[in-house]
């Protein structure tokens, strides 16, 4: 089996053709200057010793070296041998607040950017576990359903913001409940349920949810994020802050962290509530507890080995830059000699 450990690099390739194109525009803009500048048949007389097709040669080694040195760092890559690998460990899907209270910036830089970077520093971590996310607002969706494709899972949650759910409130019921439809009940792995939000439920019987959850061997943990004592919610048009949030009545809207919710939710989930802060990583915390649960088996995989072969296109490309170092843009005897019996101008 043959891959590029990078592929994305080999876009680089398409800059071959724009030199290549620049150069023969070039070398046609100076046969121009030098049709002023002197008749065709003085030019020889002024640079007797110039050698177009040289010029030609030392250009193309150049590119060539160019395009292998491209296709090394791209790392070719072949596979030597399959292994299938036991897949083991535990489910986790977070729940993450994305309504417009979780712009406040009361943890900064934003309660929502400090939990997209906590789950990101999670899932950088994982090693085995399934991970997926669900947003919720006044409504959930799974944002990655369970995966061990930690880079995909990476790729999504940078694209969450607060108008991922277009529907206003926070629905954390509702969000626990989709959860808990969702997990794969085949397999017997632990599974866990981890909700980040600022804990003001809007929507369904919290309480309900989660002992629906517990029944079915589910654990819930909460992390709040917030100041208790309230903040203003910031209002963004074209990324600049135009003001805060207010009421029908031009009253400025505070969003508080609800506490008492989110512990209650905690406790009948059978799990743990974090205070969500500046300076602390309260996923990290959470997941050294869950580090201490079994790992189950839930599956194989296929794995190939693949051995780096960028080596056989950077030896070439290097040589190449060596041997155009030697090559003179002068006439040589031996070209000049082979050039007049193919017919091509020097």
């Amino acid at each position: 089996m043959f891959r590029f450990a990078h592929p994305e690099y080999l876009t680089a390739l398409y800059i071959i053709p724009v030199l290549l194109a620049l150069f023969w525009y070039l070398g046609i803009n100076r046969k121009k200057l030098l049709d002023k500048f002197a008749s065709r048949q003085l030019q020889p007389v002024i640079i007797p010793s110039y050698s177009k097709s040289k010029s030609w040669i030392k250009f193309g080694t150049i590119l060539l070296s160019l395009a292998l040195l491209i296709l090394a760092a791209a790392n070719p890559q072949v596979g030597t041998k399959m292994e299938e690998v036991k897949q083991t460990g535990i489910d986790v899907f977070i729940l993450l607040d994305v309504s417009q209270s979780m712009n406040a910036q009361d943890i900064k830089p934003s309660r929502l950017e400090k939990a997209k970077y906590q789950i990101s520093n999670l899932i950088r971590r994982l090693q085995g576990d399934r991970i997926g996310l669900i947003i919720f607002s006044g409504a959930a969706y799974v944002q990655i359903p369970l995966t061990t494709d930690y880079s995909a899972a990476g790729l999504f949650l940078n694209a969450v913001d607060v108008s991922s759910v277009p529907q206003p409130g926070t629905a954390i019921g509702p969000a626990i409940s989709l959860a808990t439809e969702s997990f794969n009940y085949k397999t017997p792995t632990q599974k866990v349920i981890i909700v980040i939000t600022d804990g003001e439920d809007h929507e369904g019987d919290v309480i309900e949810a989660v002992n629906n959850a517990v029944s079915k061997d589910i654990k819930v943990y909460t992390i709040g994020l917030g100041s208790p004592n309230g903040t203003p919610i910031p209002v963004f048009q074209n990324g600049q802050q135009t003001g805060f949030k207010t009421d029908n009545e031009g009253n400025t809207v505070l969003t508080k962290l609800d506490e008492a919710t989110l512990k209650q939710i905690a406790s009948a989930g059978k799990g743990k509530y974090f205070r969500g802060s500046n300076y602390e990583d309260e996923l990290d915390l959470i997941y050294r507890d869950l580090a201490k649960l079994d790992k189950t088996e839930f599956g194989v995989k296929k794995v190939t080995n693949y051995e780096d072969r960028f080596y056989y296109f950077l030896a070439p490309a290097i040589l190449l830059l060596l041997l155009e170092f030697f090559i003179s843009e002068k006439k040589s005897p031996l070209f000049t000699k082979l050039n007049k019996k193919l017919g091509i101008e020097q």
